[in-house]
């Protein structure tokens, strides 16, 4: 048994991930590598390594002539007289195997196959790498920020650095070294110089992991969290529904006195999380993803993919949001492009009778099943007296 070569290759396999079958092909390789810069050829070089107790071979077949006068090529020939030094029984035109002693090859050939080999284990180990965190692309990593490089981070993986680029960072998020940092894998690309790996700190399913990570409901199944949109750095709408009416979804997410949100929000650095219920009803789902303004009515129009939602007038700026951040966000979520209206501007407009005459079953034009599938009818706000004189109207019907 060669037991170095065994050590050796033992080790490499336990430290580099590297499987011993590739080794030993490695070995192979570089073997025929050694004999070709050795003899000028290898065409009738044959390596063998044993797997079990990793002793080797290595061989030649060569062509018997009858002398030295009718050799055309050593490499490939040999006399008669030479052969039957370990064969007496061989006779010319015969083909037979030549033992080589590799450990005579010189300086260049034995370089040469070291060489070899080193490339060899440096490719297999950026496939090892490679394959690891290409089975992690759309899965949540932890890392280490390593050092940053212009305004793009390096965060270390383990046993690779994965780019953290400017636009898949969060505006006004600064990271130092050694800190630790939650990172989505975007994706994986096998390069010359190893495995370039991009991570995202912006992209919405990096909160849909983070959820998966906290809440024991998402993960077993139980609660599924069907939709996301979000404004990284600012805030973030999710709707999640229960596939067991026992268990609350909204309430599986917060967590007990809002435990469990709060450690996705100290993750995401103060990140303003909405959690809103699903609802196969379209317009429901609008009211609850305009949350937390308040809502009269919504109308919404599946074919369209459009809705008309009537809030209180004191509501309007809330259901708007800074910037028109929160409608912006509902409507990404929904997949509805909502058009919001004060209780005020809906009737000078003249939507608000046509709506709730609709709803009442009363005479309408246009389309009455278009118009009022999926209303979900009106909210009167309790102990809010401005409320109550904004919705005078409705209060008389």
């Amino acid at each position: 048994m060669n037991t170095e070569l065994k050590e050796a290759i033992e080790l490499l396999e336990r430290e580099k991930g590297i499987s011993k079958e590739s080794l030993l092909e490695s070995i192979e390789l570089s073997l025929m590598q050694a004999c070709k810069a050795n003899f000028g050829k290898n065409d009738n070089i044959n390596v063998s390594i044993d797997p079990d107790t990793f002793d080797y071979s290595v061989t030649a077949e060569k062509e018997v002539v009858e002398s030295e006068e009718d050799i055309v090529d050593p490499i490939m020939q040999v006399t008669v007289a030479e052969a039957r030094k370990d064969d007496p029984t061989v006779e010319a035109g015969d083909i037979i195997t030549v033992d080589i002693n590799s450990r005579s090859f010189g300086r260049i050939a034995t370089q040469n196959a070291k060489n070899v080999i080193l490339q060899r284990i440096r490719e297999e180990e950026r496939n090892v790498v490679f394959n690891q965190y290409n089975s992690k692309v759309k899965q949540l990593v932890s890392g280490v920020v390593s050092r940053q490089q212009g305004k793009s981070y390096a965060i270390n993986l383990g046993k690779a650095d994965a780019l953290l680029s400017e636009n898949e960072q969060v505006k006004g998020e600064k990271f130092k070294p050694t800190d630790r940092v939650k990172v989505y894998v975007l994706d994986v690309k096998n390069t010359a110089k190893g495995p370039k790996i991009l991570v995202s700190r912006t992209h919405p399913e990096l909160v849909r992991k983070l959820f998966e990570e906290e809440v024991t409901e998402i993960r077993n199944g139980v609660v599924e969290i069907k939709g996301i949109s979000r404004e990284a750095g600012s805030r973030t709408k999710m709707a999640v529904w229960s596939n067991n009416p026992d268990v609350d979804a909204v309430g599986a997410c917060v967590g007990l006195n809002g435990s469990r949100v709060s450690a996705v929000v100290e993750e995401l650095g103060g990140e303003k999380i909405d959690i809103i219920a699903w609802d196969e009803n379209a317009a429901v789902l609008i009211e609850n993803a305009l949350s937390p303004a308040k809502v009269i009515s919504v109308v919404a129009d599946p074919d369209e993919r459009s809705a008309k939602v009537i809030v209180p007038d004191y509501q309007l700026s809330l259901a708007i949001g800074k910037e028109g951040q929160n409608a912006r966000l509902a409507a990404r979520l929904t997949g509805f492009k909502i058009d919001i209206k004060s209780e005020t501007q809906a009737k000078a407009a003249g939507d608000f009778d046509k709506i709730f005459k609709d709803e009442f079953g009363e005479e309408s034009s246009g389309n009455v099943n278009e118009l009022t599938e999926g209303l979900s009818g009106q909210e009167l706000i309790d102990g809010e007296e401005k409320a109550a004189e904004d919705m005078s109207g409705l209060q008389d019907i």
